[in-house]
């Protein structure tokens, strides 16, 4: 985790769900004390963010020049657009990047070869792949180093990402592959807790009960499993007693062949990863 020290000057260009997210946990952080500047299209947008401490928050709507005086002022800028606006906002941004000004890009698809190539020489570059748990503290973020990153350039955003949750660092090659478990990861957990509800709802519970027992079911395991050190299959084993009611359900789950699934389902979307890549 973070080592304490304050970060520089910050700006998110794009602070919507997952630079919003960002944004949550080094406010949280009380890291973030050379301040952060975010831009967002509308007013509405961001009016939300702006009484956030520390924050300044640019609407483009009414300040055109948003995004250059945000990263004329910053040492890290965040890119956290959609991925086929990236290159417009690259070709817009670069003249007003000053040398060795961290850029880390937070789009999915979009590779370091194209920051790069907009940006040119003299400017780090890290990509990176968070995901939303970033709000409460408990992200993970894959990050990759650029050609022009160096040890330093990788600490400091290792830092920043470090004020949301855990990091782990990988070679660019396998950013995709990483989206598809952590990055998509909270999703699928959603819809699991989605489905459990429902199966609460049809054994006679009311809805807020079902609601309850499902969620803080799985909050209540997933608390138990990083407090204790404990393996999950044997956390597992430990609720299912020989020839017990979870016993009988386990069965029927692993019947359903869940390792096939999720296997199909990352398969899936590291397809979508790379088709992104593409420019499909």
């Amino acid at each position: 985790m973070s080592d304490h020290l304050p970060l520089p000057p910050i700006a998110i260009l794009g602070a919507g769900s997952m630079g919003g997210a960002i944004l949550q946990g080094l406010v949280r952080s009380g890291l973030a004390s050379a301040g952060v500047t975010v831009t967002n299209r509308s007013a509405a947008k961001a009016a939300e963010l702006a009484g956030l401490e520390g924050v300044t928050s640019i609407a483009l709507e009414e300040n055109a020049a948003g995004n250059t005086d945000a990263v004329a002022a910053a040492d890290i800028v965040l890119i956290g657009v959609k991925p086929a606006m990236v290159p417009d906002l690259l070709r817009e941004i670069a003249p007003a990047l000053r040398s060795g000004t961290i850029v880390v890009s937070l789009a999915a698809g979009v590779t370091i070869a194209t920051f790069e190539g907009i940006l040119g020489a003299g400017i780090p570059v890290l990509r990176s792949m968070p995901n939303t748990p970033a709000v409460v503290g408990k992200a993970v973020t894959g990050l990759a180093a650029g050609t022009e990153a160096g040890r330093e350039d990788v600490a400091v955003a290792r830092r920043l990402f470090e004020t949301c949750g855990a990091v782990v660092e990988v070679p660019e090659s396998q950013i995709d592959a990483l989206s598809t478990i952590s990055g998509s990861g909270p999703a699928y957990f959603y819809l699991v807790v989605e489905e459990f509800t429902k199966a609460a709802i049809d054994k006679g519970f009311a809805e807020n009960e079902a609601r309850l027992l499902a969620e803080q079911t799985f909050i209540g395991a997933a608390a138990l499993l990083e407090t204790s050190g404990v393996e999950p299959a044997e956390l597992r084993r430990r609720v299912t007693s020989p020839k017990g009611t979870t016993e009988r359900a386990i069965a029927v789950l692993q019947a359903a062949r869940l390792d096939v699934v999720f296997e199909s389902a990352t398969d899936a979307a590291l397809a979508r990863a790379r088709e992104l890549a593409a420019g499909a």
